[in-house]
């Protein structure tokens, strides 16, 4: 069985320090031998080696089989002595300029912890290697790493949302600029749409967050709880500039919506100013076009200039009305 497919870092810390690499299959050897806890970094692994994890620590079935299939929504759940967290990765796609979301599932025991990636999302070395820099914090055990890798996921969130500020004003600027298209509306209902998805995945934080503040449990120490509140902090502002974004959105369509309307309205007016104008000769035309034999103005010398200087006066003064009233 090669269990090696899909593991990134495998490592038992002890004191806050690196201690030693060891083999999946050798965890539970390993954690009698030395004090202090495991941490297990995996990329989208294959079922065996979900099972043999499982079979080192005992997990349930049923977090196995969520870690396994993945598309879960955030959350977290207590199976007997750990717990179990499902949290949703983003990042901004500058090639598609999408937002690619992917996900990490947590196992947490007294003296383990297993990630499991899916999906878009950046790796954990960096994170791992900055908590090993830190030993003073480490040395806190696996609620640390359990604040270290959720607080290191919400703050991903925010250049998301600054990419979708960005594009809301960019939107903004060509609403407001005359430039009236299908386009704008299109891409504000895409906006509204991944606002959407990031708030379904940002949302569940709030309360996960303040259940890993408030919990009573070893797995949880009371010098770590107070780490979990900067994440609560970080997640409500995430919520904060996502509401401010989607109701910005919400009147940048409206507002698309009028002046496009104002737009159409305009042209309208033009449309029947020009027409007001034309049917002058148009009328005049019929008239001497019905070929009546006793037209006095047939034999008027004057009558063709007169005719024709009435009828330009009068589309001269339509013109100018239409032009001071703003139709033209």
């Amino acid at each position: 069985m090669a269990v090696s497919t899909g593991i990134v870092n495998c490592a038992v810390y002890t004191d806050g320090h690196r201690a030693a690499d060891v083999d999946v299959r050798d965890l539970q050897d390993a954690l009698r031998q030395q004090e202090g806890f495991i941490w297990i970094g995996l990329h989208e692994p294959d079922e065996d080696i979900l099972r043999e994890v499982q079979l080192q620590f005992e997990l349930h079935d049923l977090a196995i089989e969520d870690a396994h299939r993945a598309h879960q929504r955030p959350k977290l759940e207590r199976y007997g002595d750990s717990l179990f967290v499902v949290l949703r990765t983003a990042q901004m796609n500058l090639e598609t300029r999408r937002i690619d979301f992917g996900e990490t599932h947590l196992f947490v025991g007294p003296r383990y912890v297993v990630s499991v990636r899916h999906g878009s999302s950046l790796s954990y070395r960096d994170l791992r290697r900055s908590c090993e820099r830190s030993p003073q914090l480490l040395r806190k055990g696996p609620a640390f790493v359990l604040y270290a890798l959720m607080d290191f996921i919400v703050d991903q969130y925010f250049p998301v949302v600054d990419a979708l500020e960005d594009e809301l004003q960019e939107l903004e600027e060509r609403i407001f600029g005359e430039n009236f298209s299908r386009d704008i509306s299109r891409r504000i209902y895409e906006l509204r749409r991944e606002v959407l998805e990031v708030k379904r995945a940002v949302s569940p934080l709030v309360d996960i967050s303040n259940r890993l503040m408030r919990i009573e449990d070893e797995i949880i120490p009371d010098d770590t709880r107070p780490y979990f509140r900067d994440v609560y902090d970080h997640v409500i502002r995430i919520n904060d500039m996502l509401d401010t974004v989607r109701d910005l959105l919400t009147a940048a369509l409206e507002a698309n919506l009028s002046l496009t309307a104002v737009s159409q309205n305009d042209a309208m007016k033009r449309l029947t100013a020009w027409a007001a104008i034309v049917a002058v000769p148009t009328m005049v035309g019929g008239i001497y076009g019905m070929n009546f034999k006793f037209m006095p103005e047939l034999e008027w010398s004057f009558g063709y200039p007169i005719v024709m200087g009435v009828t330009v006066t009068v589309c001269g003064i339509l013109f100018t009305r239409f032009k001071r009233t703003g139709w033209l």
